[in-house]
C-alpha cells in the first residue's frame, strides 16, 4: 500500500513504500513502547491538591492545553488508518482526549467559583442545571466529618449502572435486579421492574441510546445519574448504591427533574 504516513508518537514520515502488509504505526520499537508509556501515565489521572499561586494556575492549564494538543495529533495520526488495530488506537486517542478536556474543564469551573460566580451562571452557560453543574463539579464536605463526598464514593459504580440499565433496556429483568439489597429485592421484583419499564416506554416512546453517567455522592450512598434518549423524551435513570456496594434505588425520572 502506498502513501508517505507518520509515527503516531514522533511525527516522523515514513518513506513511501508499495506492496502488501501491515502498515506501521511507530518508527521503532523505541516509539512504540514511549507511546506504551504514555498511555499508562494518561490513565492514571492522579488527583493533584490545588497549591496556591496564580503560577501554578497558568503553569497547570499550560500543561493541560499542551496534553490537549498532543491528544489531538494522536488522534489525528489514528483517523487515516483503516485496519482493526488502527481503530482501537482512534478509540484510546479520543478516550485520553477526553478525559484530558474533562480534567481542564473542572479546574476551570474551580477557578470560576474561586473567582466568585454562582452555579446558576456555569449551569447556564454548560447548558445544564445549576444542581447538575454542581453534582459534576462540586466538592462538598461532608457536615459530618468534614471531609470531601467525592471520596466516598465507590470505584466502578458509573459502569456497573450503565450495565444495569443495559439489562433493563434488553429485558434481562432477573439480571438487572441480581445487586438489589434487602429492601429493593422485596418493592421491585423482576415482574415489577419490566411493568415500570413499560410504563416508561409508552410515556416517551422507544430507547435510543444512553448517555453519559454522571456519579455524585448524596449522604451514604454513591448515586449515578444516567440520561435515556427516547423517541420522546430524555428520561434519566438513577440508580444509589450503599456504601456495601448493593443497589438501595432505582428511579426514572423526568430529565428536567432536576430543575
Amino acid at each position: 500500500m502506498a502513501g508517505t504516513r507518520a509515527c503516531m508518537h514522533c511525527g516522523r514520515p515514513f518513506p513511501d513504500r508499495d506492496g502488501p502488509g501491515r502498515r506501521r504505526r511507530y518508527c521503532d520499537a523505541t516509539c512504540r513502547s514511549a507511546a506504551r508509556r504514555e498511555r499508562a501515565r494518561q490513565d492514571a489521572v492522579p488527583s493533584v491538591p490545588t497549591p496556591p499561586g496564580r503560577k501554578w494556575v497558568i503553569d497547570d492549564m499550560g500543561a493541560g492545553v499542551a496534553a490537549v494538543t498532543d491528544a489531538v495529533r494522536r488522534l489525528a495520526a489514528t483517523l487515516s488508518e483503516r485496519d482493526g488495530a488502527a481503530q482501537l488506537d482512534t478509540i484510546a486517542a479520543a478516550r485520553d482526549l477526553n478525559r484530558v478536556v474533562d480534567r481542564i474543564l473542572r479546574k476551570a469551573v474551580q477557578q470560576t467559583r474561586e473567582a466568585g460566580h454562582t452555579w446558576q451562571e456555569i449551569g447556564e452557560l454548560l447548558g445544564t442545571t445549576r444542581q447538575a453543574a454542581f453534582q459534576r463539579f462540586g466538592q462538598p464536605l461532608d457536615p459530618r466529618t468534614g471531609t470531601p463526598m467525592a471520596d466516598a464514593i465507590l470505584p466502578g459504580v458509573a459502569d456497573r449502572a450503565v450495565e444495569l440499565l443495559s439489562y433493563v433496556i434488553t429485558g434481562e429483568w432477573t439480571a438487572a435486579c441480581q445487586d438489589f439489597d434487602a429492601t429493593m429485592s422485596q418493592r421491585l421484583t423482576p415482574t415489577a421492574l419490566a411493568a415500570a419499564w413499560a410504563q416508561l416506554i409508552g410515556m416517551v416512546g422507544g430507547f435510543e441510546r444512553l448517555g453519559e453517567a454522571r456519579v455524585y455522592q448524596a449522604g451514604d450512598y454513591s448515586v449515578v445519574d444516567v440520561p435515556l434518549s427516547c423517541e420522546a423524551g430524555e428520561p434519566i435513570g438513577r440508580i444509589s448504591y450503599d456504601r456495601a456496594g448493593r443497589v438501595a434505588g432505582l428511579h426514572f425520572l423526568r430529565g428536567d427533574s432536576t430543575r
